[in-house]
């Protein structure tokens, strides 16, 4: 179900959908880097830009309407470059360069389409955190303010909630969530989310209500946001961890662990507040081993979520795949054999088509596996060893058009781009997984 597009001889970086084209750089023979588009095809799979020795793609890269932008850094400068194309090597220009720091971390971050323009953070050494904006051209990226507190930018602990960019700030002892649409007047506060100074643990992905979790104290508290003060108000609280799963209709889920069992236990909460209700507590784990969420999706009305077990000096033993409907019944493994690797992570990739992807490894090698959500319906996507992405806080999967690419190799072979349909019916008589 799976197809090679091309041999390009390295892993993907910052693979990113750009209305249907998948835009991608990679290592370029002898250094530097190429800057690639795909239409899914071998022939249509391109170079657009070489850039020379030395140059090398880091940080954010995202699609604002048919454009890509992009960040690249060169051996020894201390700057950050802000690039865009539109799939031409001709169109494919520099915008403006930021310092970075003495490490050579990146300093710029949160990238995030809102209409036409690009609105993203950059964080000066030493200085208070600015907001950005572009509209493609040197002369209209310009800062926008400078926002002395703003918290969670290292972790990219800010969420997109309609056409608006949500943040946090913490300052003169309380905790304020902010809204910014990329100009100085549309920059506010919005509303105040506890009276003191709180650790924020976790931000959902884009889309409406957003939904965080932060820590006071001893409580950890689930909020939910539509943008709107009125909109943003604390679901509940609990006395430990908690950690987001994801949104079935009017409730959303959460995963924490029992402090007297150890067991992993599920609760809903109804986005309109109400209080909790517990929905069920996965089997005992073996003995010693604690329990933790590691990545997580929805499709199809349903939870898909990895679980890792950790031995009492952290050291991960076991990651499974489960799924859950959002009831006890529903509640089921699908597999066992998820990559146990301290530097990654096995994806838990929805396609849009009812099809979930993940990693599977047996002899310490990774393969492509998918589920529609039981065990008769897991298996293999292909025999291909997946590579990882580079930059760990991105996808190895990526959806562009009606396919999901990622790259891989075959056995005795270069690193290729490989896709897959975004949906597919399984094959007759599948009926097995990896347990």
């Amino acid at each position: 179900m799976a197809s090679r597009v091309k041999a390009i001889n390295s892993a993907l970086y910052e693979p990113t959908d750009v209305q249907g084209t998948l835009y991608f750089t990679t290592g370029a023979p002898g250094g530097g880097t190429l800057l690639w588009r795909s239409d899914g095809t071998e022939a249509g799979t391109v170079q657009v830009r070489v850039f020379p020795t030395g140059i090398y793609a880091t940080g954010d890269s995202v699609a604002v309407g048919n454009t890509l932008y992009f960040q690249l850094s060169e051996l020894g400068v201390p700057t950050e470059q802000l690039w865009i194309s539109d799939g031409t090597s001709g169109g494919t220009r520099f915008l403006r360069s930021f310092p970075r720091d003495s490490l050579g971390g990146s300093l710029l971050s949160s990238f995030t389409a809102l209409g036409s323009q690009l609105v993203f953070f950059h964080q000066p050494v030493g200085m208070a955190p600015e907001l950005w904006r572009s509209d493609g051209t040197s002369a209209g990226t310009v800062g926008v303010a400078q926002l002395p507190g703003v918290i969670g930018l290292d972790q990219g602990q800010t969420l997109r909630v309609g056409n608006a960019l949500l943040f946090f700030r913490s300052q003169g002892g309380s905790t304020t969530l902010w809204r910014t649409d990329g100009t100085s007047a549309g920059t506010r506060a919005l509303e105040q989310v506890d009276a003191g100074a709180v650790s924020l643990k976790e931000v959902s992905a884009a889309g409406s209500p957003g939904l965080f979790v932060f820590q006071d104290g001893p409580n950890h508290e689930v909020w939910r946001t539509d943008g709107t003060a009125g909109g943003t108000f604390r679901m509940d609280a609990f006395g430990r961890p908690v950690q987001l799963l994801g949104t079935l209709g009017s409730f959303v889920y959460v995963a924490s662990t029992e402090p007297t069992t150890n067991r992993l236990r599920i609760d809903r909460l109804s986005l309109g507040g109400g209080g909790k209700t517990l929905i069920t507590t996965l089997p005992p784990n073996p003995a010693g081993l604690l329990p933790e969420v590691r990545q997580k999706t929805v499709s199809g009305g349903s939870l898909y979520f990895s679980v890792g077990l950790r031995d009492t000096g952290g050291v991960l033993q076991e990651v499974s795949l489960w799924t859950s409907n959002g009831t006890a019944a529903g509640t089921r493994q699908l597999s066992r054999t998820l990559p146990v690797d301290p530097y990654s992570d096995s994806p838990v990739f929805a396609t849009g088509g009812g099809v979930v992807l993940f990693h599977s490894e047996s002899n310490s090698v990774s393969t492509p596996w998918f589920t529609r959500g039981t065990v008769a319906t897991t298996g293999q996507l292909s025999g291909v060893r997946v590579l990882g992405i580079p930059n760990a806080g991105r996808e190895p999967f990526v959806r562009s058009g009606n396919r999901v690419f990622f790259s891989a190799i075959e056995e005795n072979a270069v690193a290729q781009l490989w896709s897959a349909p975004v949906s597919f019916t399984c094959p007759p008589g599948l009926s097995e997984t990896r347990e």
